[in-house]
Order: structure tokens, then sequence, then C-alpha cells
């Protein structure tokens, strides 16, 4: 019985033993894997901590770099793609725009017309055939630590040289504030303060044509405030001599115009961003001289004298994926303008030489949409609308000139290709309808290049 039990204590002893080992050892290895685990964990909490910061830096990188383009025109203009003060100050950029267009036009260019509107400035669609487009010559440079200069010389089809752009701008004033003196184009709206190489169209807006005559350029001072904030924030003002359409040469001392804008945006995301604005311009007119049919069909000359005042509304909107412009982007432009004038106008100036009160108050807008659906190639769809509103000719006057019920139209579609970022080739097609009971189908052969340095394009 004895021998029996310590038999049986022997082969427990045997085989618990064993299992102790087995044990121990799966403990162990169950304490490995929870630190592997463990160490896992914090390493895929790490990598996602890094790359949650990462995609932040990016945003905010991307943020930036639109902010900067859109205080561009309140730093030193074009400033990023000039040289650096030592290197220009012997050594100023230079830059040359050519155009060149081809257009087919249904109706007589010469007798082109917007009904309903004092005709001023660059409004006709160009000449029929092949023709030098306006071409232009750009020189700019840091003056010194505080200065900025540049001069861009316009040479226009007719063979004439003007000078479309000279102005000085300071670099160092700081707090946001920048200023300008010379001739530029105002900071008004969206569109004005670009060259016609840098338009998604051909020509401009017919709005445009119809208010500023094309395009406001001035002569005079111009000051800019850009707020220290993530949402981008700017404030400008100007006084100029105001002699271009709406305005006329006042031949006295003193501002013959002035000019508020303010302009806000921001980004959305990576892929999304925008730019809204509002804009006045209070121009004085005397002897503005315009030519225009009277109620017999005879072209007469006649002259206004009184003030222009000028509302525009702009916004435009912007989508690339993932902030990358480069394969695919989208760009959503419109403005709104109302303008009301008053004052005393001339009727036949000539011969019947009549004076009576003024006063009209009309409106139009744009609304335009290009889309780059692979690199190099783009489409764009234009829609412009004008009313002619409400025109009061006076007592005498509307004898001879009748307040006009028509509203202007035209729609254009253009295609464009840019093998480079300093060449573009562009077909575009338009039904205008700006003069009452008359249809214009247009075609524009356009070619653009770009020799030399040339400054980055607005936002």
């Amino acid at each position: 019985m004895f021998k029996r039990k310590l038999i049986a204590s022997g082969i427990s002893l045997m085989l618990g033993a064993p299992l102790s080992a087995f044990a121990a050892e799966d403990a162990e290895m169950l304490q490995i894997r929870e630190e592997i685990k463990a160490l896992r964990q914090s390493y895929e909490a790490r990598i996602e901590a890094l790359e949650q910061r990462l995609q932040r830096a990016e945003a905010m990188a991307g943020k930036a770099e639109s902010r900067a383009a859109q205080a561009e025109s309140a730093t030193a203009q074009a400033a990023s793609s000039t040289p650096s003060s030592a290197a220009s100050a012997f050594n100023p950029a230079i830059s040359l725009i050519l155009s060149g267009t081809y257009a087919s036009l249904s109706q007589d260019p010469a007798d082109y017309r917007i009904t309903g509107f004092i005709p001023g400035g660059e409004i006709a669609p160009g000449t029929r055939g092949f023709s030098l487009a306006e071409s232009e010559l750009v020189v700019s440079a840091s003056i010194d630590p505080d200065f900025y200069g540049h001069l861009t010389l316009a040479l226009s089809p007719e063979n004439t040289l003007g000078v479309e752009e000279a102005a000085i701008q300071t670099t160092t004033l700081g707090h946001g504030l920048t200023a300008k003196a010379g001739r530029f184009y105002s900071g008004i709206g969206y569109l004005n303060e670009q060259h016609p190489h840098s338009w998604d169209f051909v020509d401009a807006p017919l709005a445009y044509k119809a208010f500023l005559g094309r395009q406001y350029g001035n002569d005079g001072v111009q000051l800019k405030w850009v707020a220290p904030a993530d949402t981008f924030l700017e404030l400008g003002a100007e006084a100029g001599r105001g002699s271009n359409f709406p305005g006329s040469e006042l031949n006295r001392n003193g501002i013959g115009s002035y000019a508020l804008f303010a302009h806000l945006g921001d980004d959305i995301g990576t892929g999304h961003s925008w730019r809204a604005g509002i804009s006045w311009l209070h121009n004085t007119a005397k002897a503005r001289a315009f030519d225009d049919l009277d109620n017999a069909g005879n072209m007469i000359s006649n002259s206004l004298d009184g003030s222009s005042k000028l509302w525009l509304a702009d916004f435009v909107w912007k989508w690339a994926p993932d902030g990358n412009p480069a394969q695919r982007n989208f760009k959503l432009q419109g403005e709104y303008f109302r303008r009301q004038e008053s004052g005393d106008l001339t009727f036949d100036t000539a011969v019947t030489n009549s004076i009576d009160r003024y006063s009209a108050t009309q409106s139009g807008w744009y609304l335009q949409g290009v889309y780059q659906f692979m690199p190099h190639w783009r489409a764009g769809l234009r829609a412009d609308r004008l009313d002619s509103g409400t025109v009061d000719y006076g007592a005498f006057n509307s004898a001879y000139l009748s307040a006009p019920d028509y509203s202007p139209s035209r729609n254009s579609l253009m295609v464009d290709y840019s093998p480079s970022e300093y060449s573009r080739l562009r077909l575009q097609l338009a039904r205008d309808k700006s003069r009452q009971g008359v249809t214009g189908n247009q075609i524009f052969l356009q070619y653009i290049m770009s020799l030399g340095a040339h400054g980055a394009h607005k936002f």
C-alpha cells in the first residue's frame, strides 16, 4: 500500500513538473505578445498623429500660398517673380507680350454700338481679318529698399504707342499698408486691374465696355491695406485725375475721381478658394463728347456735363483637386454693375446745341466659367447682360432722343490651348446682340506669347 502511494506520488511529480514549466512559458509568451501589441498600438497612434500634423501643415501651406497670391497687389506687384533689389538695381526685369488675332465678323465693326448706353473708350470688337492685337512692353525693378517701379507700354494695332501703366509703389510701409502713385489700372472690381493678356476671353465683358469704356485706368494715388488675419481682407482708396471715361478732362486743379473698394477671401479646405468684393467709383464729366443716333437716324455729336457714380460687386470661386491646378481646375467669375449719371446734356453740339437736364440709372452683369479639363486645355462660357434702365433726356431733348427700351446681350464660348505658361492659342465664338435689331456672329483666333520675366497674375 505504501509502495503504491509512493509510486503514485512519483508519477504525479513527473507529470506536474513539465506542466508547471509549460504554464510559466505560456505566461511569458502572453506577456511578450501583450508588450508587442502595446508597442504596435503606440506606434500606430504616433503615425496617425504625425499624419494629422502633416495634413494640417499642408493645409496651412496651401492657405498661405493662396493668401500670398491674393495679397500680391498689396505688396510689390509681381515682387514674387522679380529679382532682389541688389540684383535688379541696374538690370530691370523686362518682358514683352506679343498678341495677335484673326477676326471674322458678320457685322461691320465700324457700326458697332451698345444701344441705350453712352459710348466711351474702346468698345468695338476689333477689325476684320488678321490684325496685331495690343502688344505690351513691361519694365519693372526694385528702385531701392523702399520703392518698386514698373512701366507698361502698349502698342496698339493702329501703330500708336501709349503708356498703359507707369507707377511707383512702396514696399516698406508695414502694417499691411501699400501706397502707389502714377498711372495704373484701378483696383475696383475683379477684372479691371488685370491686363488683357491675362483675361480668359479675347475681349472684355459688355458691362466693362458700357460702363468703363473697356477698362478704367487713372493718373493718381492709391492706398491699400491688408488685414493681418487668416482671412484675406483688403481695403483700398484712390484719388485721381479722372480724365478717362466715364470721366473727362477737366482742365482744373483738384481731384476728378474717387474710388473705394473692399475685398474679402478665404480657402475652404485644400481644394477651394474664393474672393468677393464691392467697389464704388465717382467721376466728374465736363464736355464729355460722344456720337449717337437721334430719333431720325442721323449721327450727331452730343456732350455731357455732370457726375457719374458706379457701384460694382464681384465674386470669384476657384476649385482644384487637392489644391493642385496642374491637371484639372475650374473658375467661376461674375460681376454686377450699377451706374447713376446726372447733369446737363447738350444735343447736337454742331447745329442745334440744345442743353437740357439728363439722368440715367442703368445696370449690367456678366457670369463666366472656365474649366481646365486636362493639362494645357481649357474651355469657357460667358454670358453678358445689360439693362438700359431709366433714362430721362429732359423735356426739350426728348423730342430728339428717345429713352431706350432694349437689353443688350452677348454669349461667348472659348477653347484655348497653352503649351506652356508662356504661350496660349485660343478660339472664341460669340453671338452679339449689343445693337437693337442686329445680331453679330463673331469668330476670333488669338495667340498670346510672353517673352522674358513676367510677374504672377492676380488671384
